[in-house]
Parts: structure tokens; sequence; C-alpha cells
């Protein structure tokens, strides 16, 4: 089958390493199901791994990918929970839980074998380009909100750097839930889109807000973490999930963090709970994930490339 898959690890050129073709049909296992996929979406993962972060040399090759939407062999349209082994389905036992690409094969090729517990059946309301956008970065967007951070209509929420797909994410998810969004970008056309997706205003990074937060998204990482610290209401939260611009910012602002009481959540993806709450959300709703451009799945190095330049605005989604 077709396939978009890793075949070496390189640090520093990642995209070097990305190669296309043929690769085997995938196996059959008990408590699995083959997905013949529709469409896949990319996200900051597939990126680390061709750096070999959380992959190890003996994985190689390996198909990229860790959201889909496709047909399930039964002919039902369904949704790829993508982190293996939450439960124990379909896994050996005692093995530790990973996400698609770390252990076993991605999802940017014809079919993907997936532990049966991890499909979700998908909503008629939304399409296969819309659906493979919900499993990672708008779980994870879905989680930071409700669950960790646990803000409440008419609260105030920042979302940094908008446009990437968590925070695309936050922004849409937040508006719709009644919850007072604000945005951060260094590109004067992404604060604007910010606004026209639900941002009550969007700044410069960096900026004076015109008040206090009571949370904080953040998936920037080490480039906005003192703005994002200085910014919540004594006792707020500040609710972390990437560190694209790095790990280790300047400042830690401890002093702030201990005296003012704030909360530091990491948070990572979310449950297949969250996920169908998600999408019963999005269906009653009419919420839609942003969809930056949509292409088949030969034009892969395309997406990544837009997307290891920070150069889109939502998701990139492959159709197969």
């Amino acid at each position: 089958m077709f396939a978009a898959y890793a075949a070496r690890i390189d640090r520093d050129q990642p995209l070097n390493g990305l190669e296309l073709g043929d690769r085997p049909e995938p196996g059959q296992r008990p408590g699995w199901t083959t997905v013949t996929v529709k469409a896949a979406s990319l996200n900051h993962h597939d990126l680390w791994t061709l750096r070999g972060v959380g992959i190890t040399e003996d994985a190689f090759p390996m198909i990229l990918g860790g959201d889909a939407a496709g047909i399930d062999e039964d002919g039902n349209e369904v949704v790829i929970h993508s982190v293996i082994g939450e439960t124990g389905h379909g896994i050996g036992p005692g093995e530790k839980r990973s996400l698609l690409t770390e252990r076993y094969q991605g999802t940017f090729a014809e079919r993907v074998s997936v532990p049966t517990w991890n499909l979700l059946p998908k909503p008629k309301e939304l399409s296969f380009e819309e659906a493979t956008c919900l499993p990672t970065a708008w779980l994870t967007a879905y989680r930071m909100l409700f669950t960790n951070a646990g803000v409440r209509p008419g609260q105030s929420v920042l979302v940094q750097g908008a446009g990437g797909g968590v925070a695309t994410a936050a922004i849409v998810l937040g508006a719709a839930a009644g919850l007072r969004v604000f945005a951060t970008s260094r590109d004067e056309a992404k604060r604007r889109r910010a606004v026209e997706l639900g941002a009550e205003a969007a700044f410069e990074a960096g900026a004076r807000l015109p008040h206090k937060m009571d949370a904080v998204i953040e998936t920037v990482g080490a480039a906005t973490w003192s703005h994002s610290v200085k910014c919540l209401k004594p006792g707020g939260s500040l609710v972390i999930s990437g560190a694209t611009s790095g790990p280790n910012p300047p400042a830690a602002e401890l002093t702030r963090i201990f005296f003012h009481e704030l909360k530091v959540i990491g948070s990572t993806m979310g449950s297949k709970d969250e996920l169908a709450d998600l999408m019963d959300f999005c269906a009653a709703t009419g919420v839609r994930p942003v969809i930056d451009s949509v292409l088949p799945l030969d034009r892969v190095r395309e997406g990544l490339e837009k997307m290891a330049g920070g150069e889109l605005f939502g998701k990139v989604v492959l159709t197969v």
C-alpha cells in the first residue's frame, strides 16, 4: 500500500528522513481492526518522529500520522483515538500507553490497524476531513480548557500563539462555550483571523492585556512563558501542552507562581470519552475544525514544510 513514512532520523533537517512509497499491509491480530483511511491530519508529533523524539532506531521505517477518519472492516465510518494502550485493550499486559507512530505504524497510508477499542463512530454531521482534525489538536484543546483549566462561561482565557492547531481549537471551542477568549500572535493576519473565529481581542505577543486572565492556554513554551505567568489572576491556571519555541524559558517566574498561588498544569492529549464528548459538541453546535489546507497524501511534504515554518492557521489535512 502507498504510505508516507520516516525512513531515518535527521535531527536538524527532519524532512530529509521522509519517504513516500510502498509499505506492507497491516497485519491481523486479535482485538485489532484495519481501517481504510479517508483523511488524516498533520501534527507537530510527525516532525518530532522524523527527528527521532519518542521513538527508537529499531522502530524505523515508521509510517507517520496519528489522526485519521475512515471506514472500518464492517463498513462503518469511524474516527481513531490515537492513544494506544490507554486501558490495555488490544495490547500486551503491562505495556505503557503510547501514541500511534511511537510503537505502531501510523495513519499516513491507505490502511492502518488499531485496537478495535480505539474506534469511535464518526458523527454524520462531520466530514472525514473535519473529523480527522479532532483526535489530537482539538482533543488536546478540549481537555486543556474544560478538564484541566476548569473554566466556566464568562471567565477569561488567554490563548498564546494563535494559528497553531491546538491554539486555534482553543479559540473556537472557548468562544463557543461562552468564554471571553483573548489571543496573541506575532502575525497581524493571524490576529485578525483569531478575532474572526471568536476571540474578543488579539494582541502582539507579550503585549499588555486589558485585564488579568482566569487561565492561559500555553503551547509556545519558552518565548511566551513569562508573559503567560504574568497575565494570570491570583489563583489562575496556566495549562501547557507544548513548547514549540523551546522548553527552557529565560525565567521560570517561580516567585510569582508561588506568591500568587498559580496553578501550572501539564496536559497531554485526552481520553476516549473526552473525544466522544468533543465530537458530540461539534455535531450539536455546528462548531467545525479550522482547516488551513487539504492536500492529497502524495503532497505530505508540502504540508509538513508549511507546518514546520509556522505558515498555517488551523490544520493541514491529507486525503487518501
